[in-house]
């Protein structure tokens, strides 16, 4: 059935129905009734124009629901007529979809966490883990913001800040090997990047391509998870890394900062650096202080410990991560690096086996259980 319902066709079919004027809450729904119609009737009868069609389904979905609705008479009253089947045109519209999403009337969080359920494909769970949040907590957020549009027109597209956050999510949901969307990603920042001059837009898409361009050299064979430290630099892509160097150079020569390039910045100098032991840890620290003022962010400050614990030693380090929660997400496997580059061995290994019970990923358990049992088989001896 995937290959007969390719994922992109999804928000296309989406945003004809916006902009034909049915609501984003009705119009999803109409789009979900068609794809399980889609689910029923293509594997014996696929059709020669799978847009086309899912378009012309969803959108008699939509006329059903509103003339079903006495709520929303008044909007059946300004319905032309039921357009004819056809072929739909063959227009991207998922970049456009994404400012749809971000609305005016929505705060930045929940046009954040609507686009990446409804455009983005993200499950719940997977948006509250970005948010740091409680599912359900996510689950009520996204139902308010649906609740929110579902009355209004779409006619105020959001703005560049929103979408790019969202972007941002998008691509690190899929970087972490959930679900692979880091590519798409990328390509709708290109398509930004040439439609708007704005340098935080420039960062980010320099950002994505320096992560992008080591990602084959994140994983061994076998899945498991392979430290920036220890990956084979022969492995990343060196014209990627180039390119999201001059997009970045251009863009900070603007001199208007923002997160997006700053944590680029951070990333061209772990990709400048020949080796782990020759990376430039006292800059990337500076650049983790510019990234703590521009947007108060706890992880920033947790990477920051990180960097001043390779900078200045793991003892600073620890000093570092002693102001810090916890609670905080990677806190204790932070933690049990640290104190193992301090040389407490059995601190890092207890460290190590409790990050593993909170890891958000299997691959991530995986790696600190292994962690644990190397520093333990150590002090054995």
């Amino acid at each position: 059935m995937d290959d007969l319902l390719p994922r992109s066709l999804t928000p296309s079919v989406l945003a004809v129905l916006v902009r034909r004027g049915a609501d984003f809450a009705a119009a999803e729904d109409a789009v979900q009734d068609a794809l399980v119609e889609a689910v029923r009737v293509w594997p014996e009868d696929a059709p020669r124009d799978p847009k086309g069609w899912l378009v012309t389904v969803a959108w008699r979905r939509f006329l059903d629901a509103t003339r079903a609705d006495a709520s929303r008479r008044r909007r059946e009253d300004r319905l032309d007529e039921e357009p004819a089947p056809g072929p739909a045109p063959a227009v991207d519209d998922t970049l456009q979809l994404y400012f749809l999403c971000a609305h005016p009337s929505l705060t930045p969080s929940s046009a954040v966490a609507l686009t990446l359920r409804a455009v983005g494909g993200l499950t719940t769970r997977q948006i509250a883990r970005a948010y740091l949040v409680p599912e359900a907590t996510m689950a009520q957020r996204i139902s308010r913001a649906k609740r929110t549009v579902s009355g209004v027109r779409f006619d105020r597209p959001g703005d560049v800040s929103t979408v790019l956050r969202v972007l941002y999510l998008v691509f690190n949901e899929g970087y972490s090997g959930d679900v692979d969307l880091a590519a798409e990603a990328i390509r709708l920042t290109r398509q930004l990047a040439a439609a708007i001059d704005h340098p935080e837009v420039a960062g980010l898409l320099a950002l994505m391509l320096l992560h992008h361009a080591r990602r084959v050299s994140r994983t061994a064979p076998d899945g498991s998870l392979v430290p920036l430290a220890e990956q084979d630099r022969g492995l990343w892509d060196t014209g990627m890394i180039a390119e999201g160097v001059e997009i970045l150079q251009a863009a900070l020569a603007r001199d208007r900062l923002g997160e997006f390039q700053a944590q680029a910045a951070v990333a061209a100098l772990h990709a400048d650096a020949p080796t782990a032991g020759e990376t430039d840890w006292v800059q990337i620290v500076e650049w983790y202080d510019e990234l703590a003022g521009l947007t108060d962010s706890p992880v920033v400050r947790l990477n920051r410990a990180v960097a001043v614990g390779e900078a200045d030693g793991p003892r600073a380090g620890l000093a570092e991560l002693a102001a810090l929660s916890d609670a905080l997400p990677r806190h204790t496997a932070v933690a049990a690096y640290l104190h193992e580059r301090d040389g407490d061995l059995s601190t890092a290994a207890r460290l190590y086996a409790e990050a593993a019970h909170k890891a958000p990923t299997l691959a991530e358990r995986d790696h600190l259980t292994r962690q644990a049992a190397r520093l333990n088989a150590g002090l054995r001896r």
